[in-house]
């Protein structure tokens, strides 16, 4: 089964490099190509793709704005002239980056990491980053957050803290607390129980981030973390708590 890609590059030769190289992994099929933001966005609102290959730095609108105006994202792949080093924010668990002048060997590694429903071009043992199903997500891994107009790239082991808002869930990291829609309970099946850990209904937290912990009522205990939340770990979890930080 292919995967159906989207170009959006504002440049034309750009494009036309890329969907030459493309012409190597018979696995995805380009249906369209945008010279810029808005049409980038039209073509994937009308073709509804798999896969964007989308550049950062374009007239108008960049690909982040792009980002941002989409309510479902398909797969990501940059392509960008930026330097390596600002790339790594950009290396997220669904993601990968492309730096121009393209080279045959970093598009091969990227299609790896894509998730075919039939078969793979990775090899079997190949983790899929993004599907949903499998996987867990290691700390050092980034994730892609959307909220509003406004989009980050955080690497797990940044993220102190998880909250449930309804259907929603809240991210702190740093000074910022976006909401994005999934439940805790599915954020919980993908993140390294080692690291990030159930403290009640309602918080999941960095084991990481954790400052201080002290007796709390009910025989739970009251955690207290890096950016100053206290979060209570209900009784039950108390129990598992302990095993895991041998206390």
């Amino acid at each position: 089964m292919t995967k159906k890609a989207i170009i959006i590059d504002d440049e034309r030769l750009a494009r036309a490099e890329l969907k030459k190289l493309l012409l190597e992994h018979p696995r995805i099929e380009v249906i369209g190509e945008a010279a810029n933001a808005t049409e980038g966005i039209e073509k994937i609102m009308n073709l509804s793709p798999d896969l964007i290959f989308l550049d950062i730095q374009m007239p108008g609108k960049s690909g982040f704005d792009l980002l941002t105006e989409l309510d479902e994202l398909p797969q990501v792949i940059f392509t960008t002239a930026y330097d390596e080093y600002a790339l790594r924010a950009f290396e997220v668990n669904a993601l990968d980056y492309l730096l121009k002048p393209i080279e045959p060997k970093r598009l091969s590694d990227a299609i790896l990491k894509l998730d075919f429903p039939e078969g793979n071009e990775a090899t079997p043992t190949q983790p899929q980053p993004g599907n949903t199903t499998r996987g867990i997500l290691g700390e050092n891994d980034q994730v892609f957050v959307k909220d509003g107009e406004k989009c980050w790239f955080v690497r797990l082991n940044e993220i102190r803290l998880f909250e449930s808002v309804g259907n929603y869930a809240r991210v702190f990291f740093s000074s910022n607390k976006p909401l994005i829609l999934k439940s805790l309970n599915a954020l919980e099946e993908r993140l390294d129980e080692k690291v990030f850990f159930r403290a009640n209904r309602k918080h999941i937290v960095n084991l990481r981030m954790i400052e201080k912990v002290e007796s709390y009522f009910n025989g739970g205990l009251l955690l207290e973390l890096k950016g100053g939340e206290k979060i209570e770990v209900s009784r039950r979890q108390t129990v598992k708590f302990k095993e895991m930080m041998s206390l």
